[in-house]
């Protein structure tokens, strides 16, 4: 069982920056790749950027690329999403998950991911 804790949500205006974070307490997360996904409201949850647990290569949905970065602490505890240049159409609730490696396949869906945390809210104003 690996429990994820995101952190760093919150309100922010246009163009404005934000950092989460997932914790996973401690735990490694070398042997899980690592998602973020979001979900606005009346929107299905959708996949934002990812990180591989073996090989640290990152992955961005065409909507987020270029704005936003993934990665991790050099303990492999903690991932982050580094959010820069927001806009309203940012604004969701945004989750991290976890997948164990079982492949060098990659998987982008929300359904094929394991473990999830409790997600954090980002708001951006116009």
């Amino acid at each position: 069982q690996v429990q994820l804790a995101e952190s760093g949500g919150g309100l922010v205006q246009a163009g404005g920056s934000l950092r989460l974070s997932c914790s996973a307490s401690g735990r490694s997360l070398s042997s899980y790749d690592m998602g973020w996904f979001r979900q606005a409201p009346g929107k299905e949850r959708e996949f934002a950027a990812l990180i591989s647990g073996k090989s640290g290569r990152t992955y961005y949905a065409d909507s987020v690329k270029g704005r936003f970065t993934v990665s991790r602490d050099d303990a492999e505890t903690t991932v982050f999403l580094q959010m820069n240049s927001l806009r309203p159409e940012d604004t969701a609730v945004y989750y991290c998950a976890a997948r164990r490696i079982y492949s060098i396949s990659i998987y982008f869906r929300a359904g094929d991911y394991d473990y999830w945390g409790q997600g954090t809210q980002v708001t951006v104003s116009s």
